[in-house]
Order: structure tokens, then C-alpha cells, then sequence
């Protein structure tokens, strides 16, 4: 499977430089085989290949979405929780959730998947903790079976939830599972899906939901499965006030010094949101190499709060950008909060606290290094031929191309792609799914939307 991306207008390199104006991407068989400009280029390469006409196209790495709740789609945007914060906002939808079934599943993968695609990102991964009773189905192979046919580099986790309203906990008895079956499918989807090369095109993440949704006992039976089977964790962490305060009442103690205490932390651990560090947990985060999944748009739509990402980076933490679930955020445009990122900072910590470049690096090398992917988030020969091209000749871009690669997040009134490429496959072609009828994918995820609501 050969491609040409032809007298590219840009091309974003490491280290956010750029190749020369008019380069041309060979790719073959889903890697970059060659970058050349344009009087390099051997006819003989491109025999019977295919070609994208760049020249009025912006070229950067596939982006990577660290956290998200894909079967949210489903639920955005209801009235009753527009204007709640965290735990009264949860309350509420677990109530909705607990109706979701395989074919909700299905669809709400195809949608989130979907709009994350059509906007640069080519990698992501699903915290799905939702299993509600009476579900028989394989729910992740049903949401692995999804990413295949849009072409998604696709990285879920196993979540899980043991901890009910009579536990204790905010959810509903009807969607918790107890510990035995969660580790029990969790080595099994471990040993099912897993794929640990770097390139590979699934992985699986272990993910108790939450320190209010899951018992100490199974968090610490999660870490030793993960480490013996040599995958990842992670989990919400520090997103609100409420949970410091849930955490010191049932434990007596902050969020992550509870998670230091159960081993939940390391370079294979991840947390989402982050909001509510103290300086010395900050500390912590850096020595033990632990990664934090930002979600700007999230947090500013419950009101949870501004992590400190400006100060996490300067002390060399691994922070990583987000979308976080379709109902906190009600879409999953990843272009956007890229920009919602960049502008969030700068708010609390001022013009200079993060740039163009520094958003590009949290969602490409810093996702994929927490994500455990290795030569995916580059433009560099050998590497993913995973790309987002995004068409600059456009009246929204008119006078911002001094620099077109921080034009992207700085202008624009869309923020799709014209194409994206995952492994060397094109999964959007001119601003569309390929593969798929997107039409017959809203309609069915109405259709399950409405029911759920009734």
C-alpha cells in the first residue's frame, strides 16, 4: 500500500521545525518511507502509487487523544446537566447509562471515533467502566471491532466500577460488576486484544474508574494484573474539589497520596484531569514519572477548575491532552482543545504560559509516550505514516501564514481535516469517513439516543 502526498505546503518536522516548501511524503506499507523535496523525488518510487495533491495543505502528525468516554456521544447536551458540576452531573446520567447496551456501544464508538478523526487525531483511547447488568456481549471487542472499520489506532481501557450507592459510591447497583468479574475480563481482554508492539494497531489499558467508584482491594489487584501482564493504567484523579473531600472522608486522606499508597503510580500510569495538586504532589508526579491527561474543555464545562499544566511542564511532567467524555465536553474535537488548551493556561498564568508548539508536543509524542506507543506522533522517516492534512487555502486562514502550523489553532472556523491517514490508510478523504455511511451512523445514534432519554 503505497501513497504520495505531493508538494506538501507544509510539513510540521520535529523539533517544530519545517521541510522545505513543495516536499513530498512517500509512504509504504503504513510507515514514512521518505521526505524528499521535490527535484529528489525518483519517478520510479511512485509507480503505481497513489497521490494526494498538497499544495495548499498543512501536514502534522495524527494527533493522540488520552482520555474519553466514547459512549457519551449518545447523551450530550441534556438540559438537566447543562449546568451542574461533577457529582450532581454523574448522579443524574448514571441513570441514562444504566439503559446503554451493545448496540449503544457500537454506534458511540463509531461516532466519537469518528469526529475525532475528522479532527487530526489518528490515536486514542476509551475509558469504558460502564458494564450495566443484563449486557452479554464482548463490549470492548464490539468497540474494537468499530475502530477497524474507521481505521483507528485504537488504545481503550478496561474500566471497571465495584462500588454502588449502597457501597458507598455514586452509582447505580445496576452498573457495577463485582471484583472477580472485572480481573477475571480483564486478563482475558488483556490476552485477547493486547497487541505490545509499537506501532501496534490495539492496546488495552486497565482503568478502575475512580477513588469513589472503586474499593482499595480491586485497585490494587488492577495494579499487580496490569505489571504482570506488562500494560498500563490509569484512572480520574484530583478532578474536583468534592473528590479531595470524598477521599478524606473515606479514606483520610488526598487522592494521590491514597493512589502512592496502593502502588497506583508510575511511568506506566496515567491520570486524568489533574486539577487539584499541592506543589509537593507535583514533585511527586515528576519523580515518579507518572502522566497527567489534560482536559480543558471538560474541566471549564463543569466548572471543575484550571490544571496547572504551565507548571506541571516546566518541572518536566508528562501532560497530555484530552477530550474527555462527550457529555462533559459535548464533542470530540481535538483540533479544538488543542486551542481551548493553549488559551485555558494563558488565562490563569498569562500570554507566554503555553504556545502553539508546546500544545502540538502534549497531543502527539507526550500522548503516544502515555499511551505506550513507540514511533507514532512524528513526521520522521521509519515512523507511523499516521497525518492530519488540514487545506489553509481557505478565507478563514487569509493572513495567518507566517506561520501555518500555529495557524491551525490560532485561526479557523473548522476544524476539520480535508484528509487523515492512520497507518498509511486514508480514513478521511475530503472532509468525510471513507468506509462509511456517516448518514446511516447519525441515524442510528439518534434513534439509541432518543430511546435512552425515553
Amino acid at each position: 500500500m503505497k501513497l504520495l502526498l505531493r508538494n506538501c505546503y507544509a510539513i510540521l518536522a520535529p523539533e517544530h521545525t519545517r521541510y522545505p516548501q513543495g516536499s513530498h511524503i512517500l509512504i509504504n506499507d503504513g510507515v514514512i518511507g521518505k521526505i524528499v523535496p521535490s527535484v529528489e523525488l525518483n519517478p520510479r518510487e511512485t509507480k503505481e502509487t497513489e497521490t494526494i495533491d498538497c499544495s495548499h495543505f498543512v501536514v502534522v502528525p495524527g494527533f493522540v487523544n488520552t482520555h474519553h468516554h466514547f459512549y457519551q456521544t449518545l447523551t450530550r447536551n441534556i438540559p438537566a446537566v447543562q449546568n451542574k458540576n461533577l457529582f450532581p452531573w454523574l448522579v443524574h446520567l448514571y441513570d441514562v447509562w444504566k439503559h446503554i447496551d451493545e448496540e449503544a456501544v457500537y454506534y458511540a464508538t463509531l461516532v466519537a471515533a469518528g469526529e475525532l478523526l475528522k479532527t487530526g487525531c489518528t490515536c486514542s483511547t476509551d475509558h469504558h467502566y460502564l458494564y450495566p447488568k443484563g449486557i452479554s456481549g464482548d463490549l470492548m471487542g464490539i468497540q474494537f471491532d468499530a475502530a477497524r472499520r474507521l481505521g483507528m489506532r485504537f488504545s481503550p481501557c478496561r474500566g471497571s466500577m465495584s462500588l454502588s450507592v449502597k457501597d458507598g459510591g455514586l452509582p447505580p447497583d445496576s452498573v457495577v460488576q463485582t471484583e472477580d468479574e472485572i480481573l477475571t475480563d480483564s486478563r482475558r481482554v488483556i490476552e485477547q486484544y493486547h497487541d505490545p508492539s509499537d506501532r501496534a494497531m490495539q492496546k488495552v489499558l486497565l482503568a478502575p474508574c475512580s477513588p469513589f467508584s472503586v474499593s482499595e482491594g480491586l485497585m490494587k489487584e488492577t495494579v499487580a494484573l496490569a505489571r504482570s501482564m506488562k500494560v498500563r493504567l490509569h484512572t480520574h484523579l484530583a478532578e474536583t474539589e468534592d473528590e479531595t473531600s470524598y477521599c478524606l472522608t473515606h479514606y483520610g486522606k488526598r487522592p494521590l497520596v491514597l493512589m502512592q499508597e496502593l502502588d497506583f503510580i508510575g511511568e506506566d500510569v496515567s491520570f486524568a484531569h489533574g486539577v487539584f495538586f499541592t506543589d509537593d504532589e507535583l514533585d511527586t508526579l515528576k519523580e515518579t514519572k507518572t502522566s497527567i491527561c489534560h482536559c480543558p474543555t471538560s474541566n471549564m464545562r463543569l466548572g471543575s477548575g484550571i490544571a496547572r499544566v504551565e507548571e506541571m511542564r516546566r518541572r518536566g511532567i508528562n501532560v497530555t491532552l484530552a477530550v474527555d467524555g462527550s457529555a462533559s465536553n459535548d464533542t470530540s474535537d481535538f483540533l479544538g482543545e488543542m486551542r481551548n488548551a493553549m488559551l485555558l493556561q494563558r488565562v490563569k498564568y498569562g500570554a507566554g504560559a503555553l504556545t502553539a508548539a508546546d500544545v502540538y508536543d502534549m497531543a502527539t509524542l507526550c500522548g503516544a509516550r502515555c499511551l505506550g506507543f513507540g514511533n507514532i506522533g512524528a513526521i520522521k522517516e521509519g515512523w507511523a505514516a499516521d497525518l492530519a492534512l488540514f487545506d489553509i487555502n481557505r478565507l478563514e486562514y487569509a493572513g495567518a501564514l507566517s506561520d501555518p502550523f500555529a495557524a491551525l489553532i490560532f485561526s479557523g472556523i473548522s476544524h476539520q481535516t480535508a484528509f487523515t491517514i492512520v497507518n498509511g490508510r486514508v480514513v478521511v478523504s475530503g472532509g468525510r469517513l471513507t468506509g462509511v455511511d456517516e448518514e446511516q451512523i447519525i441515524d442510528n445514534a439518534n434513534r439509541i439516543s432518543w430511546g435512552l432519554l425515553a
